[in-house]
């Protein structure tokens, strides 16, 4: 039995080291192939400097905004029966299921000038594909379901009853949340955003389909990196890409702090009820 243990966990990290951590230590290597002073150079061509900055604006409006969803979506489907619950979470789940690259075309066919609303948001001159717009929305696409599938068995699993009590004795629906709730879910709707983040700075197929590609003004990190390789500009590429790959790095030591955060307040909750 010790044999075979010892086979699955050789076997686990060589497949993690040969599809995981060889891949990483490749991009960093290839990026600083020329040296430091090649690598910031490629992270500070203006057009770089526009994808990081278009990257970031794209997170920082999909990942509070799949904040206000998860956390609606969790209270509705934890602590309320109604019709259509379980079409709710599998639309929720839907993001998952569905390549990211047929979600861009359906924001082109709903948005896009031959679309359905794109000759009247035209008419009042906002523009959502080939511009910004589009690449939000995308991005809000592919990342909403982090925060309510974190918190939703979260939620089911802790029960209402401290809510109910406090319901009994008159706290308003806003007491209720900020001092009951929140506290309760606080890490989950962490731990959510700190997947749902790294989703959104990642995304390629669909805000690839609605971007455009148009230099220095729609394209996202991702998108830059393909155009840097594809004109055999392998060091800018890698170097933009080493960007990505610190995110990746950034975020599993984030989830893996977070989770033993959780696991020690778990274990000293058990000690004080027992």
């Amino acid at each position: 039995m010790i044999w075979a243990r010892r086979g699955l966990i050789a076997f686990t990290l060589l497949f993690l080291g040969l599809f995981l951590l060889v891949p990483l230590a490749s991009v960093l290597a290839e990026a600083l192939r020329k040296g430091a002073g090649a690598y910031f150079s490629a992270l500070a061509d203006p057009e770089a400097m526009s994808a990081i900055r278009l990257t970031l604006i794209s997170a920082a409006i999909a990942v509070p905004a799949s904040v206000l969803f998860g956390v609606s979506a969790a209270w509705a489907v934890a602590r309320f029966r109604f019709p259509g619950k379980s079409l709710l979470v599998t639309l929720i789940d839907l993001p998952f299921a569905v390549s990211p690259v047929v979600a861009g075309l359906v924001l082109v066919l709903v948005f896009g000038m031959q679309g359905w609303l794109g000759p009247a948001l035209s008419r009042l001159g906002v523009r959502v594909i080939f511009a910004v717009p589009g690449i939000i929305l995308a991005t809000i696409f592919v990342s909403f379901p982090f925060v309510a599938r974190g918190l939703i068995p979260l939620m089911q699993e802790q029960g209402d009853e401290e809510e109910q009590a406090a319901m009994l004795l008159g706290a308003s629906g806003w007491q209720i949340f900020w001092r009951i709730t929140m506290p309760k879910i606080r890490w989950g709707i962490l731990y959510g955003v700190i997947l749902c983040s790294a989703r959104a700075m990642g995304e390629f197929g669909a805000v690839s389909v609605v971007s455009g590609h148009i230099r220095g003004k729609t394209n996202t990190i991702p998108l830059h990196v393909e155009i840097l390789y594809n004109e055999y500009n392998f060091v800018g590429s890698f170097a933009v890409a080493s960007l990505l790959v610190l995110v990746a790095i950034g975020t599993l030591a984030a989830k893996s702090g977070l989770e033993w955060k959780l696991r020690r307040d778990l274990r000293k909750s058990q000690e004080e009820s027992a």
